[in-house]
């Protein structure tokens, strides 16, 4: 999300009660859990793939990236499939979301760059932190989370 902007559209999903936003332009879908076929061999946090009508596509979770503990599936879980750019190819991912909460508007004025002490995400991660409903939420950078080079 671009801080020249004044306002962006982002998808708001929680992960182990923490809230994140990712920019709504990326997303694609989001869909109820399905079922998945793991790939051996594949990094931990793309150990699977999922069927979305016909295209094969890894399934990323993000809890496993970010060092958190694996979750099981639940009523409130979803699929995220999303659009991004990896190494300049536009590819398509889904991401496991423990909830899924709503598509909102994030005032630019609120996003500020990651502080370099006292997070307690990969700096490298998160493209910044901004207010949603009084508490701050993290905005993450998919590319580099979901690139090899981010490993």
């Amino acid at each position: 999300m671009s801080e020249s902007q004044t306002a962006s559209q982002a998808l708001m999903l929680g992960l182990a009660g923490e809230v994140f936003a990712i920019d709504a332009r990326q997303v694609r879908e989001i869909l109820d859990p399905a079922p998945v076929t793991r790939v051996p061999g594949a990094k931990p946090y793309v150990a699977s793939v999922l069927n979305v009508r016909g295209k094969v596509i890894p399934l990323a979770d993000l809890r496993l990236r970010f060092g958190m503990a694996p979750a099981e599936v639940t009523q409130d879980s979803r699929f995220v499939v999303i659009e991004i750019d990896i190494d300049g190819v536009p590819t398509t991912i889904g991401i496991v979301a423990d909830k899924v909460y709503e598509v909102t508007e994030l005032d630019a004025s609120t996003m500020q760059k990651t502080p370099p002490v006292g997070m307690h995400w990969r700096p490298e991660f998160i493209a910044g932190i901004a207010k949603w409903k009084d508490e701050f939420i993290v905005l993450p950078d998919m590319a580099r989370i979901l690139s090899a080079e981010g490993s």
